[in-house]
C-alpha cells in the first residue's frame, strides 16, 4: 500500500521562527555510509538521493544536516543539493557549526571569527544564499561555560543575511538562558529519548515554557548514540511494541513526540524501509499507561562521547 504523501504531518506541526515544519523530520548523518562520518561502508549514491526524495514525498519538510557529515566519498550536504534542488518552498534545512572536519576527516573547533567560514561552506555545499536555521553545537568541554562569544558571532551573521534563524545544540538550561539574551533561539537540539536524565527532561520542559522547539537526536539510538540502537531493547519498550505490532524504534519515536507539541524528531537512516517506518511512527498513539511505563525506564550509560560527534580530545 502506498503511504499518503502527507504522512509526516500526522504528528502535527511546529514553528521554527516564522517557518512551519512537520514535527517528524529527517536527520542526514547516516546518508553517507553505514556508519557516520568515515566509518562503515559508503552508501550507494543513487539510493541516498532516492531516499531523500522519498522523504520529501512523505511530507518531510525539515532536514537536519551539517558540513561535517561526510565520508571519504560522500557528503550529506551535496547529496541533499543533488536530490532536492531546486528546493521545495516549504523545505527547511537546519545545519550546525562550531565543530568542523578538515579534508582528511580530522576534527577541529571553530573560533567565533571562523564561524562565518563554516556557514559559508554550508551555503556552498547546499547551493543556497542563506541558511534557514543554524545551530551552535557546543563541545563537551564548554557545557559549563559561556557561549556568548560564539552565539554573538552567529547573531551577527543573521544581521548580515546569511542566516535566518538560530538554535543551540548540546547545551544546558543555563546556556539557553544566556543565549536568549543575545538573540532569539528557535530550537534546542539535544540528545533525548526514553531513559533521558532529569537534566534533559528539565530542559525539554523549559523549552516548552519558552515556546522554543526541542529537537532530540538519538531518540532511537538511545545510549548507543552514533553506534546505533542497542541490540537488546528494554522489556518495557518491547512489550509496548508487541501490543501495537510496531518496532521498538517506532515506539521510541512515538514516546518522544508525545513529550509535548514543541518536540520535533529528526530520525536518520540510509534505508528506505526504515525511513517509511520512522514516518509511520507519527501516527502511533500510546496510551497514558504505556507512556508512564516507558517513562520509568532508567537511563543507561552512553557508549560514545556525550552528545558530540568529535573525539574527546577535540572537545
Amino acid at each position: 500500500m502506498t503511504r499518503p504523501t502527507n504522512a509526516a504531518a500526522t504528528a502535527g506541526t511546529w514553528r521554527l521562527g516564522d517557518l512551519i515544519v512537520n514535527r517528524l523530520g529527517f536527520g542526514a548523518m547516516r546518508l553517507t555510509g553505514t556508519a557516520p562520518f568515515d566509518r562503515g561502508a559508503p552508501r550507494d549514491r543513487q539510493r541516498s538521493i532516492g531516499l531523500l526524495r522519498r522523504a520529501v514525498e512523505l511530507g518531510v519538510n525539515h532536514i537536519d544536516t551539517a558540513a561535517f557529515y561526510f565520508s571519504a566519498t560522500r557528503s550529506a550536504n551535496e547529496l541533499i543539493n543533488r536530490a532536492l534542488a531546486p528546493y521545495p518552498e516549504d523545505l527547511v534545512i537546519t545545519t550546525k557549526v562550531w565543530p568542523g572536519r578538515d579534508s582528511s576527516g580530522g576534527w577541529w573547533w571553530a573560533t567565533p571569527a571562523q564561524l562565518r567560514g563554516q556557514v559559508e561552506e554550508n551555503l556552498r555545499q547546499l547551493g543556497r544564499d542563506h541558511l534557514d536555521v543554524v545551530n551552535l553545537r557546543v563541545p563537551p568541554s564548554r557545557r559549563t561555560g559561556s557561549i556568548s562569544d560564539h552565539f554573538g558571532a552567529l547573531a551577527a551573521l543573521c544581521d548580515a543575511g546569511l542566516v535566518r534563524h538560530l538554535g543551540i545544540s548540546n547545551v544546558t538550561s543555563e546556556q539557553l538562558a544566556e543565549a536568549v539574551t543575545i538573540a532569539p533561539v528557535v530550537c534546542v537540539q539535544n540528545p533525548y529519548g526514553i531513559g533521558a536524565s532529569n537534566e534533559d527532561q528539565a530542559l525539554l520542559r523549559l523549552c516548552g515554557e519558552l515556546g522554543i522547539a526541542f529537537v532530540p537526536f538519538f531518540a532511537i539510538a538511545g545510549s548507543g548514540r552514533e553506534a546505533g540502537p542497542a541490540a537488546q531493547d528494554s522489556d518495557e519498550v518491547r512489550a509496548v511494541a508487541r501490543a501495537h505490532g510496531a518496532s521498538a524504534a517506532q515506539v521510541r519515536l512515538a514516546w518522544t513526540l508525545n513529550q509535548g507539541p514543541h518536540v520535533l524528531a529528526i530520525p536518520g537512516t540510509g534505508d528506505r524501509d526504515h525511513l517509511e517506518q520512522n514516518i509511520a511512527a507519527g501516527a502511533l498513539r500510546l496510551s497514558e499507561e504505556e507512556m508512564t511505563l516507558l517513562s520509568q525506564v532508567q537511563p543507561k550509560a552512553s557508549r560514545s562521547p556525550r552528545a558530540d560527534h568529535a573525539t574527546p580530545s577535540a572537545g
